[in-house]
């Protein structure tokens, strides 16, 4: 991470080691041995070791990262709390903590505790007044068109997304499952964004990269892991960019004034808007004011005053003939914006 730029980066994704330190072989009841997290990279030492690790790491983190950057880092009740509190003092914004809940998580064959059926996912501007990306209407409609919540329900890596190495086992123990990594890219970050991961393990953060038009970096110590990334990465063909493209909120599209609609001679001064019903009815003045009963001032202020209501959406109240039918003006709003997007 320290030969990289400053700020060059605009979306960061960390899987660090979780520091288990499980104690002893786990089996199942039927005395089959347990394919545990046990592997060298996972056993960074006490907390006072793992802490120096997360701030050596996070520090690096931070330079790299663009203004309006954000950065991804998810874990399990081992190590999120402390990564979290280090963000934080380190002056990352935490904007939400997102709860993966595993549809099919492993069960607790001792019967000590709870299964452990979550992993705790934080996402963090690297200031307060920040303005990372994010998706919010594509995340809707990925959703049937109901407002994305924080508690994530999607299976662990398994079947033939699991990847195998020369002896059928797994090539990774903590691999990622695609569908984690599709709602973290889609959500905060853009078609040519560049995406790092600081512990790329078998590549599941490049690979969706590839997948969604994104460009990335993969930092991985192991060389085996390292060498499975390159060949499942490699082995994926880009989308085609137009279907790359996400449904934007209203927020993000362009701001145009209905006079830009006059000038642009969609409307004409003169011309009458409708209500939908077609009973109230106004005129386009050439400074893109309308007047309606008696008084001139912007769509909004008109559509409010005809219904005598307190406030009025003016692009979706006032409507234009078409063809013999009544349409919203923002029909003409959304040829504007085609136009200038182009």
């Amino acid at each position: 991470m320290k030969t990289l730029p400053d700020e060059s980066v605009d979306l960061i994704f960390a899987d660090p080691p979780y520091n288990l330190q499980l104690g002893g072989d786990l089996h199942r009841p039927d005395n089959s041995k347990v394919d545990a997290v046990d592997n060298d990279w996972d056993q960074i030492g006490d907390f006072d070791a793992y802490d120096l690790f997360s701030c050596a790491w996070l520090e690096e983190a931070r330079r790299v990262l663009k203004p309006n950057g954000a950065m991804w880092t998810i874990g399990s009740y081992h190590n999120i709390f402390r990564v979290g509190s280090f963000l934080q003092d380190m002056g990352f914004w935490i904007r939400n903590d997102v709860i993966w809940r595993k549809s099919n998580p492993m069960p607790n064959f001792k019967g000590t505790r709870f299964t452990n059926a979550h992993e705790t996912l934080i996402w963090a501007s690297k200031t307060k007044d920040a303005k990372p990306t994010f998706n919010y209407a594509a995340m809707k409609a990925l959703n049937d068109g109901v407002q994305m919540r924080s508690d994530w329900t999607l299976p662990i890596c398994a079947g033939g997304e699991r990847l195998k190495n020369k002896e059928g086992k797994k090539a990774h123990p903590t691999q990622k499952p695609e569908s984690l990594l599709h709602r973290v890219l889609l959500a905060t970050s853009n078609p040519g964004d560049l995406v790092l991961d600081p512990f790329f393990g078998t590549g599941t953060t490049g690979a969706v990269a590839k997948k969604l038009g994104r460009h990335y970096i993969g930092i991985e110590a192991d060389p085996t892991y390292a060498d499975v990334a390159r060949k499942r990465i490699a082995a994926i063909n880009p989308t085609s960019e137009d279907l790359l493209q996400v449904t934007q909120s209203k927020r993000a599209l362009p701001r145009i004034a209905f006079g830009s609609l006059v000038e642009a001679g969609l409307l004409k001064p003169g011309d009458t808007l409708y209500c939908s019903q077609g009973r109230r009815t106004a005129q386009v003045r050439a400074d893109g004011t309308v007047i309606a009963g008696g008084q001139a001032g912007s769509i909004h202020q008109m559509g409010a005053h005809v219904q005598g209501a307190p406030s009025c959406n003016g692009w979706t109240f006032w409507h234009v003939r078409q063809g013999g039918a009544l349409a919203p003006i923002d029909v003409l709003r959304a040829r504007i914006r085609a136009e200038l997007q182009v």
